[in-house]
């Protein structure tokens, strides 16, 4: 029998998300499976998608080779771009879409011998100020671009700071800026990341970017927009045992009893990708019903409080998140995001199912 520990990663729901960002926003939509899916096993999520994702958008050509090895024949968008000549080579002979943020990357391009054109998307800095070409600058960059007989289409795009917060006036503002720096310009725009297609009609374009939203983790959380979580993580109680009141538990002794205290050790731990900094009073479901984790989580085991559960037993069930305990929940608890949590995982079995969302 092995450890109970696993991610059960339902790609029906994955392609729920998909539809309906793709059905939200409108136009095409690339599927954002950088960073091994969030977490979630990138070509099993790329096979999954693969009938109906218009296009797929990973950081860098390392992951994108990883997709065409397993036989995905879709465009693949890579974010980073070109980090030298050898990138481009791969862009060339496996027919990959790039993002061009910086000056360094058209001179790149400007140098490649390419066999046929290479699809570009031109990065602008809106107003985030990490990467892309500033408003200014722009339309020269694509007037050079289009001059170049290595390269073929031209998509404009931009990356939203705060789109997850829709009372803020930056997302407005940077969507003005872009509209003003493009006017007149030829080619498809793409705006909206997860956030903005859930929150920012004004910047639906041509393209839409969804990445977390596509697992189910909403970056708004206050709002239901009808995700569904495609992960949970599960695991099980391996042994119980019974603190008295004033007895202390676990690295640190953290946790004292109060109360006679009956306590479940789950076969999960920060090298399983659970926050070690999660506190006592973070949500977790056994048996389907909620209680909380007590103690320090530790590397390879956690606590929780089965005092108010008589019915759980060794065997019981343990869901960290999924869909009784969202993923949020757990992050906000841990001081971080669900970016973070997903991205994280490791050492557990991911288990695929197809199950149609209820």
């Amino acid at each position: 029998m092995s450890r109970p520990a696993a991610a059960r990663i339902n790609l029906a729901a994955l392609r729920h998300n998909y539809r309906l960002a793709r059905t939200r926003h409108g136009g095409r939509a690339l599927a954002v499976i950088k960073a091994n899916a969030y977490g979630h096993g990138a070509v099993a999520c790329a096979r999954a998608l693969a009938g109906e994702a218009d296009a797929f958008a990973v950081a860098i050509v390392e992951e994108a080779l990883e997709l065409r090895e397993a036989g995905i024949t879709q465009p693949i968008l890579v974010l980073e771009g070109a980090f030298g000549p050898d990138d481009l080579i791969h862009a060339s002979t496996h027919d990959l879409w790039m993002v061009v943020h910086q000056a360094e990357q058209i001179d790149m391009l400007a140098a490649h011998h390419a066999a046929r054109p290479l699809t570009v998307w031109l990065k602008m800095d809106s107003g985030m100020r990490r990467a892309g070409l500033m408003p200014a600058d722009y339309a020269a960059a694509h007037a050079r671009l289009s001059a170049m007989p290595q390269v073929g289409q031209i998509v404009l795009m931009t990356h939203f700071a705060r789109a997850d917060e829709p009372d803020a006036a930056a997302t407005a503002e940077q969507i003005a800026v872009f509209d003003r720096a493009t006017a007149g310009l030829p080619g498809a725009r793409s705006l909206c990341n997860s956030g903005g297609v859930l929150g920012w009609p004004a910047a639906y374009r041509d393209w839409a970017r969804p990445g977390i939203l596509l697992y189910g983790a909403d970056p708004m959380p206050s709002d239901d927009h009808g995700l569904t979580p495609v992960m949970t993580l599960e695991s099980a109680i391996m042994n119980v045992r019974n603190l008295a009141p004033g007895e202390a538990l676990g690295y640190g002794g953290r946790f004292v009893a109060e109360v006679p205290t009956r306590v479940g050790l789950v076969a999960m731990g920060y090298a399983d990708g659970y926050p070690r900094i999660a506190p006592t009073g973070t949500p977790v479901a056994v048996d389907g019903q909620l209680t909380r984790v007590i103690g320090r989580v530790s590397m390879d085991m956690m606590t929780v409080d089965l005092t108010d559960l008589p019915g759980a037993h060794i065997g019981s069930p343990v869901e960290l998140w999924g869909h009784t305990v969202s993923v949020n929940t757990v992050a906000q608890a841990a001081g971080t995001i669900a970016y973070e949590l997903l991205c994280n995982l490791k050492r557990v079995r991911r288990e695929y199912i197809d199950t149609a969302p209820a």
